[in-house]
């Protein structure tokens, strides 16, 4: 892999950017204290906005790293942030032999792709978007081999997100909320398109 870290990447409506501590206001209010937004991820919605800048500063941080990839999704007239979408590596699971459609020992590591967008843009085909510009990132310019996706196995909405953008339904899997809490979830991966099956 040919790591390029977190590069601008533009869609038809949308500016995928690097985030910074000015996105503190919009981040907080558009979807990081939201609980209907959080109820499917691993973080709980943040109690104030110094949660946010938080956060904002340490993402700052590793941005000169070249295998991070986080971005914030901006309308690309309004320059409105609606939301976030990453790749990380998954180093926290231990399902790495749960796979049943992949050889995860000739592929490699996996890396997973995950989101969070405010509710007033769901339903719109944003994150189906924005998905879709990572995915191209991460195989054409990064030559990754794979990627995974995990959601929680209620989050309906995410499964189509994954579907529409080209995963497949890989396994069900428990994973863990950042408080430890289990949460029942779905394993999808998929193949960068030069790589067969």
């Amino acid at each position: 892999m040919k790591h390029c870290g977190t590069r601008n990447l533009e869609t038809e409506r949308l500016l995928l950017r690097r985030l910074t501590p000015d996105d503190c206001e919009m981040m907080f209010g558009n979807w990081a204290n939201d609980p209907e937004v959080t109820k499917y991820l691993r973080w709980n919605p943040h109690k104030d906005w110094t949660v946010t800048m938080e956060y904002l500063n340490e993402i700052a941080k590793q941005y000169s790293r070249p295998d991070f990839y986080n971005w914030g999704i901006c309308d690309k007239v309004t320059g409105v942030l609606m939301g976030s979408i990453c790749i990380a590596p998954v180093d926290d699971l231990s399902t790495a032999d749960e796979w049943k459609n992949i050889k995860t020992e000739l592929l490699g590591d996996a890396w997973d792709i995950g989101y969070a967008m405010g509710k007033k843009w769901w339903n719109r085909g944003y994150m189906t978007e924005a998905a879709a510009a990572v995915r191209d990132e991460w195989f054409g310019t990064v030559g990754a081999p794979w990627l995974a996706g995990y959601h929680a196995s209620l989050n309906v909405a995410s499964s189509r997100v994954l579907a529409k953008t080209g995963f497949r339904y890989d396994h069900d899997t428990v994973l863990r909320r950042f408080d430890g809490t289990e949460m029942p979830c779905l394993a999808w991966y998929m193949l960068n398109p030069g790589t067969r099956d």
